[in-house]
Order: C-alpha cells, then sequence, then structure tokens
C-alpha cells in the first residue's frame, strides 16, 4: 500500500477528532444524569437544574448549554416529545392576494384545487389546473377582479398568466418564509431544549420537531394559533334572539328535531382589565327549556342576558351542527337587511362550564374587515389583573390607540360590548360603562391559566402568520418508550457487533481480526461524523448502524475470499495483499456493490421523511466509513505480518477447505427455478388483488395510537366498543403484548385543527378508561411524562394530502432506485443483458416480499403494514440484492475476460461457484445481525426487520439463480461464440507455449 505514513496519520487524527466530537454528548449525558438525580423524577425540578447550570463553564471552557448543543441529538422516538408537520394554507395566502376576490371562477378554482392536486404536486399547481379548467380561457389570472388589484401592484391587468405564475410562485414563497420565521420565534420562547424547525421543499410545510415536550395540547394550540387578533363590535342579545327563533322554525320544517336538553347551565362573567376600567360585564342568566321546540332550541341548553352579547349557550360537540344550520344561505336570508353581514363566532371553552360554549353575534361588513386588528398591537405581556387572575396586556401603536379610543367611546354611548377574538373565537366581550379608553392600553382575558396567557403574549410578540397552519402529520411518543427504544436498540447493537465479530474471526483467523478492528475504528468514525454534523439519531438510525456493522466487514470477506484464491495459485503473501487490493482483484466488486448501496441510500433519502432519513443517513454514512477502514486500517495490520514475516491464511483449521471445491451447476436447473419464481410471482400478484396489503396511516391518512394498560385487554372488544363511541371503523391490535394496543381509526382525519384533535383524545379516554384497574385521569391518559407508563405513549396523525404524497414518493422511489441501478450497470458492464438481469432479480425479491406481506399479515403476530419504514427495508433490499449480483456479475466479466476452459455456460458457472463462500458470509452475517434486531430491537422495529430478513433470503436465492440464468439466456448467440472462440484459441497458444 502506497502512503501507508499518510493514511496512519489520517486514520490517528479521524479517530482523534471523532473522540471530540463524542466527549460533548458524554459530557451531556453525566450532566443530564445528576439532574435526574438531583430532580428525583420532577420533570420540572430536572428542567430547572439544567436552566441553572445552562451558561456555567463545565467542559474545554465551553457552558454546558454549548457543550449539549454539540452532542448527538437524540430523534423522538428515543427522547419523546412531539413532531408535527404543518401546512401554511396556500388557500388563505390566494385568498389574500387577490383581496378576497368574489369571482366566482377564482372561487371554483380554490374550491377545486385539491382535488386536482396529484400527490408531490403543490396547491398552487392543483389551482392552476383548476383554474384553466374553470376558465376556459375566459378570464385570466391578471382580472382587475382577481390578482390586478391595489395589493399585488406588480401584477397589471391582461398580463400573461405565465407571468402572474411567477409573481404568484414568488409571493406564495415569502409568506410561507414569514411563517417559518414566526414559528421560529413562538418555539424560541416557548423554551424546548433543541428545537427542530425547517422548511420543507416547496410544499407549503414546516415541520417542527420538539424533543422533550409533553404538555401535547398546549403546544398544539400554540402552533396552530394564527394570531389573527380582530375588534368587533357585537349584537345583543335582544337584537338577534329574533333570528335564532324564527331560524329554529324555518329548520322544523327541513331538520328532524333532537332529544331535548336538560342542563342548567349558570353563565359566567367576563372580567379583566377592561372590565375593571368600564364598569365589568353583567351576569347572563340561563334557563333550560324542558320541552323540545324544533332542531335549533333543542340544541340550545340556555339563553343569554337580552342585554348581554351572549347569544345562546351550547355543548361543544353540537358546534359543528349548530355552525352548518347558521351557514346555510337558506337560514341567512331570515336576517333582516341590517344583519344580513351578520358573524356569529363561538366564546373560548373555560374549566368552569367544560363542554359548553357561548355563541356570539358580530356585527361585520361585506368586506369582513373588522374596525380595529391586531396589526395595531405593539407590545404583549402576561401579566395578572387586580384579582390576580393571569391576562395578557397589550399596547397598541398611536393610530390604534385612536381607533380603540373611538370604538370604545361608541360602545359606552350605544351601552353596547365588543368582542375581543383571536382566531375567530372570543375570548372576552365586556361592555363600556366609563367613557372612551384613551392611550391603547389594554388586556385580554378568558378564565386563562399562567400557561395559557404566557403563550397567548408569546404568540401576540412573536406575530401573526400570514394564513392557517393545519397540522398534516403529528407523532407524540411518550420518554418512557423512548427509554424502552433506546434499551432495545443498544441490546440489538452490542449482540450484533458480538455476533459479527465472532464469525469474522471464526472463519478468517486473524484476518478477521484485523477486519474487527476496522469494524470498531468504523463505529467510532460513525458517530464522530453523526455528532460532528449535527445529524439526529432515530431507531431506524440505530437498525441503520446495527446493519452497517453486517456489511462493513462485506468488503473484508471479498478481500480475504480473493486472497484464498492467490495463495492457492501459490502467490506469496505479498503479491497476495498486493493483488486482493488491486483494481483487479477485490476493488471493481467492491466499488461496484457500494455504488448500488450508495444509490438507494441517496434515494431513500431523498424520498424518506423523519426518522427514515435518519436510517438513509447513518446507512450512507456507514457505507463511507466501512470503505475507508476495511480497505485502508484492515490492510495496516496485513502490512506488518508482511514486514514481520509472519504467515497469514485467512482461514482457520476449521474453515480452510469450505467452499473450496465447491462445484453446483447453477443453469442446470434454472428452469426449475424460474418455474419456482413464476408461481411465487403469480401467487403474490392473485393475493394483491384479493388479499390487499395492511396500508399504514403514511399512505392513508389516520390516527393511530399506541396505548398501554394495567391489565391484559382483548383487543377485538376494545375496537368494537371504540368504534361505538366514535361512530366510524376503529382497529385495534395487540402490539408486543396483551397489556398494550395499536388502535387506527379514520375519524374527522381531514378535519385541522386542536380542537378537533382534542375531541379525539377525550373520546379515546371515555372510551378506554373502564379498561384500567386503576382509575385514569385524562390529563395522565393524553399528557406524556417522565417515567410514564399507562395510557397514551405515543400517537400519530397524517392527513389525507400528506398520506397522498408520501405514497407517491414511495413509488418513485423504489422505481427511481430500480432506474438508477439499471443505467449504472448498463454504464459499469457496457452490456444491457447485466442491467436486465440484475433487475429482474431485484423486481422478483421485491414482488415476494410484497407478497409475503400481502398473504399473512392477518395472522402475523407483529404488526406488517405497508408504510415508510417498509418502503425503507425494500430499498434496502434491492441495494443488497444488487450486491450480492454484481458481486456474481463482476466474477463473470472477469472470467469472460480470461482464459477459463470451456464452453459460455461453464465459464459462467463457475465464476458463481467461486464466489459462492463470500455470498454466503455476507448474508450469513447479515441474516444474524438482522435476526438479533428482530428479537431484541422491540415492537415497533419488528415488521421492518422482518421485511429485511425475508428481502436478504429471497436476493440471495435470486442472484444464484435467476440473474445469472437470465443474463446467459439473453446473451445474444453471436457473443457467447465469440468469447468461446477466443477462449479456445486461448488455450491452444497456452498449449503451444507449455509444449
Amino acid at each position: 500500500m502506497q502512503n501507508k505514513g499518510l493514511v496512519k496519520f489520517f486514520a490517528v487524527i479521524f479517530a482523534l477528532v471523532s473522540i471530540y466530537q463524542l466527549s460533548f454528548t458524554f459530557v451531556t449525558n453525566h450532566y443530564e444524569d445528576k439532574a435526574k438525580a438531583f430532580a428525583g423524577g420532577d420533570a420540572t425540578k430536572e428542567l430547572l437544574y439544567l436552566d441553572s447550570i445552562g451558561n456555567q463553564t463545565v467542559f474545554l471552557g465551553q457552558t454546558f448549554n454549548e457543550v449539549r448543543a454539540k452532542q448527538i441529538k437524540k430523534g423522538l422516538d428515543l427522547e419523546g416529545g412531539i413532531s408535527v408537520t404543518l401546512q401554511i394554507s396556500i388557500k388563505d395566502i390566494l385568498k389574500g392576494l387577490s383581496n378576497n376576490s368574489k369571482n366566482a371562477v377564482f372561487n371554483q378554482a380554490l374550491a377545486n384545487a385539491e382535488s386536482k392536486r396529484q400527490g408531490n404536486q403543490t396547491f398552487l399547481e392543483g389551482f392552476y389546473q383548476a383554474f384553466e379548467e374553470a376558465s376556459n380561457g375566459t378570464v385570466g389570472l391578471a382580472s382587475p377582479d382577481i390578482f390586478a388589484n391595489r395589493n399585488l401592484s406588480e401584477i397589471t391587468i391582461g398580463m400573461p398568466d405565465s407571468q402572474v405564475k411567477t409573481i404568484l410562485e414568488k409571493k406564495v414563497t415569502e409568506s410561507v418564509e414569514s411563517a417559518y420565521r414566526v414559528f421560529r420565534e413562538r418555539i424560541d420562547k416557548f423554551g424546548v431544549t433543541q428545537p427542530t424547525i425547517q422548511l420543507l421543499g416547496n410544499s407549503g410545510r414546516i415541520l417542527v420537531e420538539l424533543p422533550g415536550a409533553k404538555d401535547i395540547d398546549r403546544i398544539k394550540n400554540l402552533l396552530q394559533s394564527t394570531a389573527q387578533l380582530e375588534f368587533w363590535e357585537t349584537y345583543k342579545n335582544n337584537e338577534i334572539r329574533g333570528f335564532v327563533y324564527a331560524a329554529n322554525s324555518y329548520l322544523q320544517t327541513t331538520e328532524k328535531s333532537e332529544e331535548p336538553k336538560k342542563e342548567v347551565v349558570e353563565a359566567s362573567a367576563e372580567s379583566s382589565e377592561i372590565d375593571a376600567i368600564l364598569g365589568g360585564v353583567k351576569k347572563d342568566s340561563v334557563a333550560a327549556e324542558p320541552t323540545s321546540k324544533g332542531p335549533l332550541l333543542d340544541l340550545m341548553i340556555g339563553e343569554g342576558n337580552p342585554e348581554g352579547p351572549i347569544v345562546a349557550y351550547f355543548h361543544t360537540k353540537d358546534t359543528i351542527k349548530v355552525n352548518t344550520y347558521l351557514k346555510r344561505q337558506d337560514v341567512r336570508n331570515l336576517l333582516s337587511a341590517d344583519k344580513k353581514y351578520a358573524r356569529f363566532v363561538w366564546g373560548k371553552p373555560t374549566k368552569k362550564n367544560e363542554g359548553v360554549v357561548e355563541l356570539y353575534a358580530l356585527k361585520t361588513n361585506r368586506e369582513g374587515i373588522p374596525p380595529l386588528s391586531g396589526s395595531v398591537v405593539t407590545g404583549a405581556q402576561d401579566e395578572f389583573d387586580q384579582f390576580g387572575r393571569p391576562v395578557v396586556g397589550m399596547q397598541m401603536s398611536p393610530k390604534g390607540a385612536k381607533i380603540w379610543e373611538e370604538l370604545t367611546g361608541k360602545a359606552f354611548r350605544e351601552k353596547s360590548q365588543i368582542a375581543i377574538v383571536l382566531d375567530n373565537v372570543v375570548y372576552s366581550a365586556p361592555g363600556v360603562t366609563t367613557g372612551p379608553i384613551t392611550g391603547g392600553r389594554s388586556s385580554i382575558s378568558g378564565d386563562f391559566t399562567i400557561a395559557d396567557s404566557k403563550d397567548l403574549a408569546n404568540i401576540l410578540r412573536a406575530g401573526k402568520l400570514p394564513a392557517g397552519a393545519d397540522i398534516v402529520q403529528s407523532e407524540v411518543v411518550g420518554p418512557s418508550l423512548g427509554q424502552e427504544a433506546i434499551d432495545a436498540g443498544m441490546l440489538s447493537a452490542i449482540a450484533g457487533l458480538i455476533i459479527v465479530a465472532g464469525w469474522m474471526a471464526f472463519y478468517y483467523g486473524r484476518a478477521g481480526w484485523y477486519a474487527n478492528v476496522a469494524l470498531l475504528a468504523n463505529l467510532l468514525f460513525l458517530f464522530g461524523i453523526l455528532a460532528s454534523l449535527g445529524a439526529v439519531l432515530t431507531l431506524p438510525g440505530i437498525a441503520g448502524i446495527v446493519l452497517t456493522m453486517g456489511t462493513a466487514v462485506d468488503a473484508n470477506i471479498i478481500i480475504s475470499e480473493r486472497a484464498k484464491e492467490c495463495l492457492r495459485k501459490g502467490m506469496s503473501l505479498p503479491e497476495t495483499i498486493k493483488e486482493s487490493y488491486s483494481w483487479q482483484g477485490a476493488m471493481r466488486p467492491i466499488v461496484d456493490a457500494n455504488v448500488t448501496h450508495i444509490l438507494t441510500g441517496v434515494i431513500l433519502f431523498a424520498f424518506g421523511a423523519g426518522p427514515i432519513k435518519g436510517f438513509a443517513t447513518t446507512l450512507l454514512i456507514g457505507i463511507g466509513t466501512s470503505l475507508f477502514t476495511s480497505i485502508f486500517i484492515a490492510r495496516i495490520f496485513m502490512d506488518k505480518d508482511i514486514i514481520k514475516g509472519r504467515t497469514l491464511a485467512f482461514c482457520t483449521n476449521i474453515t480452510k477447505n469450505w467452499f473450496t471445491n465447491f462445484n453446483f451447476d447453477f443453469l442446470k436447473v434454472k428452469k426449475v427455478t424460474y418455474g419456482i419464481s413464476a408461481v411465487i410471482v403469480i401467487v403474490s400478484f392473485v393475493s394483491f388483488f384479493t388479499n390487499g396489503f395492511d396500508e399504514g396511516t403514511d399512505f392513508v391518512g389516520g390516527r393511530t395510537f399506541q396505548v398501554r394498560f394495567d391489565q391484559p385487554v382483548e383487543a377485538s372488544e376494545v375496537g368494537d366498543h371504540l368504534g361505538d363511541v366514535f361512530g366510524v371503523n376503529v382497529e385495534a391490535k395487540t402490539f408486543g403484548n396483551k397489556e398494550q394496543l395499536k388502535i387506527t381509526t379514520k375519524y374527522k382525519v381531514d378535519e385541522e385543527g386542536a380542537a378537533v384533535d382534542k375531541e379525539v383524545n377525550e373520546k379515546m379516554y371515555e372510551g378506554l378508561k373502564s379498561y384500567y384497574k386503576n382509575e385514569l385521569t385524562y390529563t395522565e391518559f393524553v399528557n406524556t411524562g417522565e417515567g410514564k407508563s399507562l395510557g397514551i405513549i405515543q400517537a400519530s396523525k397524517i392527513g389525507p394530502s400528506m398520506a397522498k404524497d408520501v405514497k407517491q414518493n414511495a413509488y418513485w422511489a423504489v422505481l427511481g432506485s430500480m432506474v438508477a441501478i439499471f443505467i449504472y450497470l448498463i454504464i459499469s458492464f457496457r452490456k444491457w443483458q447485466y442491467s436486465l438481469g440484475a433487475i429482474i432479480s431485484v423486481a422478483h425479491d421485491v414482488i415476494f416480499v410484497l407478497g409475503i406481506y400481502s398473504l399473512t399479515y392477518k395472522i402475523m403476530p407483529w404488526h406488517m403494514e405497508i408504510d415508510q419504514h417498509f418502503i425503507a427495508a425494500i430499498l434496502t433490499v434491492i441495494g443488497y440484492s444488487m450486491n450480492d449480483t454484481v458481486i456474481v456479475f463482476d466474477r463473470v466479466r472477469e472470467y469472460i475476460a480470461g482464459k477459463t476452459k470451456g464452453d459460455f455456460n461453464k465459464i459462467v458457472n463457475d465464476s458463481v461457484n467461486t464466489t459462492i463462500s463470500r455470498t454466503i458470509n455476507t448474508s450469513v452475517t447479515l441474516l444474524m445481525v438482522l435476526l438479533i434486531m428482530f428479537i431484541f430491537g422491540g415492537d415497533s422495529m419488528r415488521g421492518f426487520v422482518f421485511a429485511m430478513l425475508i428481502g436478504i433470503l429471497v436476493g440471495t436465492y435470486s442472484s444464484l439463480f435467476l440473474a445469472t440464468p437470465v443474463l446467459v439466456d439473453t446473451m445474444p448467440r453471436k457473443d457467447k461464440e465469440a468469447i468461446e472462440k477466443r477462449h479456445q484459441e486461448a488455450q491452444e497458444e497456452l498449449a503451444a507455449e507449455n509444449a
């Protein structure tokens, strides 16, 4: 090996840098352990301890906060916390850019845009298609009543649609980036350690990951609030009551009445700093009607004070139905002319009257523009009123203060109320009794907790979002589940390392120990790079590391097998080492095999999301470090043996003759293997169309909960009971043991908002609380916390639009990897027959694995869903199947270019037989590692690992019995004859020389 000194120098430097990078993780863990010991299980106390040492110097002149920022970051599946993907409403942005256009074509296109959007298309692209279909050339985007308005001076009347699209795309991008900055500021003020916030391409989506976060409902409210603050005049109850009764009478002719409500609810008096200044708010009396009067009155559980702003009280669960009634145009036609723009809005639910909410009527106008908006707010802070209750104080700009003075003056004269509305929810609606308010100083109240007032002040300070933000995908992981994942991952990693190292030492002797040293160096370098890049370590990432151990020795196996062949030919050890590490020896097949790995890893990284990117990251880094350590580190020890005159056999006394004279005619049985493979493909396709797949929520959308109980439960019974509670199908499966279920439902998955998520959680709690021996409160059931072992320990949600994109990405990932490898093999081998054989082999493997999942998902004791993790497994299978096939094909190419005796079939058959030892050794090490992961890797990884186990087995079969026969059968007869003729001539020349 040339430049051995340079290689040693870089290896030492690389090792030192890796140790340095990893030291930050060890120091951080040390102080976090101290914090846990100090807190004694109190999460708040633990956080305060870490905050207190944040600016203290703890390591190499750096503060604890600086050290912690450089540690290997753990993903949510290891740390616990919440991950959400927020979809910024491009629809709202377009409405704003059009100045809320009333153009029929424009609004029809907005309504149809989502249905026109294909997987991986943006909403904007769907809107363009819908607009072209709706307008049919009759109106352009630059119409004066669409985008050629005062809000968009860049667009002029008559401008071509192509130019308008460019401007719109720029404006939408600016709005999404503005939303990103708002989220960044909100999260930074929330106090979560090492949050992740990133834009996801140009999709209008923002990924937010908050490790260690526990109060899930609070976080979702924080993220989804647009901070759209408005101040509106309200109608009094006696001004709008007539319409309510008229609407109820009208609805009696079209709707079936509900059962009458008999609850009596005491109205809560709204009180705030404004109330104190203005004289407070009168209490509204609430009386329950004993009999049914119609669809609307049957839902009503009380009326507001005639002089107050509250129209009526309803149950929270009935708000959707009431909204449906009040938004119907035939019902709104009953409003008098002076009230035709009235807007009905709900109040903020309070803890005092939980499950009950007030209905208000706002005095709006044709444009829906409030007299005063949150844009005038220049500052906001959480504080307390004179009664010691949390409120949010606001300061307005001079212009806002003047309008506020006029608005409150009018309310004083008319003895009316002003509603403070945030994100279409009335927080308070005080009356005015002491005259106009000057100075622009005011506050918002609403039965807040201290955390509520802090979050609201944070939201107002950070600024409002340019459009609504909906959670289209979310995942919640409890820290106890994360610790279990770490334990399972570490156990599988250690066991895998021991198994691989033991096998290499057993099979290759001292050369195997050299490979093990290279393997340890590989792991050090791998973790060092992960730490230096700031990569996030996930459970699939740990799987990628464990799998890297199995593949890290593959290059050493190829080199050792080549070395054994050289020694059998009578070469000396120096000649053997030189030949084995040459391009004509092991280097070419090693490069070809790893390029196919890299291609699948890159595609997996490009199309994967979340933890799958973590898997791809560790896989790609592992490939690079494995190549370096296998080729350079192990050889340093071999060169030392040469210098010291030691022998190196690359085997042990037990294994020295294994596969030495292996001679099986693989081509002779090709008809049988073709038949077997054909049956496999046919049976699989029949199952695809009859049995289908267990598609995960990644592909079809839905909500998934992992729930742990304090006693064994029957999955089918729980599923049926929850189905009755939700009113839709609910699937419950045992997950790991009888005390744990995986529950999936599509209930309101297409509806967004924190209120819907909370409703689902409440229904889940109500449906499951009877299955606990010991009573569990709602908070204990829903929220995550340190040491939590019961209730929801993991939850995820993915909306239909997100699922469509994920599914589309999966198709492209699988097809893209196969196309990329096909092209690479054509370039490398210069004949399409090699690529065809490899692709048919890989397609066979993918179909086989899909077939197994389709046939057995109903009977297997572990989950076998087709989701992102499964696609990662399929792409890994493609990579390793290609690896096996390429090694065989490289030997075929070598033998064809050589002087081997026999016809073409014998040349190919000899190629397969001489690589059988490498094929079996690599497959055995991989299968042993995967088996360890399958046993110890945890329930969440079992289906993922099972796919790879099956894939490696069938991949080994197909590379030997399918890929090579396809190559032989598709090779033109004239090419075969030319090869045979060349070999015959070479043998005759050799015989003449020897004679």
